[in-house]
């Protein structure tokens, strides 16, 4: 069966969703994050730190061409894993991507409240907080529109009401599946 992919800015609910939907379909849970952080063995903070964006693009670049080519499998990438084309290619061959997206304030507020955002979330611009996530996200939406086969807009809803929402995408197009 094909993978199901989730893509979105950070916050937005791909880690959290992902584990749920994988859990309900028996399917493995990958997060393209943590197999860097594993791969490089220190946080995303660190080797953006040490060794810059362009450094941990390309690792993730080849963490996603090895994840995408798995099955049954429900993959949580980076939130800018969709700027490369390859990664896009990869994940869409064996997957259904599904795009979690976020109004900007709602994932501000959820950043500040998130124990990871200080040691998997380094700043992406030179801005701070709600102006940052307002420049990247208007950079990012036509990458998450052309990478996407689905969106969910998980600004007002649970956790459990995201997951339920992918998971009735999933069953009314078991054919994406298959």
């Amino acid at each position: 069966m094909k993978n199901i992919v989730l893509v979105g800015y950070r916050c937005a609910g791909k880690t959290e969703v992902g584990k749920e939907v994988a859990r309900a379909l028996c399917f493995q849970f990958i997060d393209t994050d943590e197999w860097v952080e594993k791969d490089m063995d220190m946080s995303i903070s660190q080797v953006v730190s040490k060794y810059g964006w362009l450094k941990f693009r390309d690792v993730e670049r080849k963490i996603v061409a090895r994840v995408s080519k798995q099955a049954d499998a429900v993959i949580s990438c980076g939130g800018g894993a969709v700027r490369d084309d390859s990664n896009v290619e990869n994940l869409k061959r064996k997957g259904v991507v599904v795009w979690l997206g976020a109004r900007p304030e709602v994932i501000f507020e959820r950043m500040k409240g998130d124990s990871k955002t200080e040691s998997q979330r380094p700043s992406l611009t030179e801005k701070d907080g709600l102006s940052e996530i307002e420049e990247v996200l208007s950079e990012r939406v036509s990458k998450y529109e052309a990478a996407s086969d689905y969106k969910v807009d998980t600004s007002d809803i649970t956790l459990d009401e995201v997951v339920s929402e992918v998971l009735r995408i999933i069953k009314r197009n078991k054919r994406l599946l298959i």
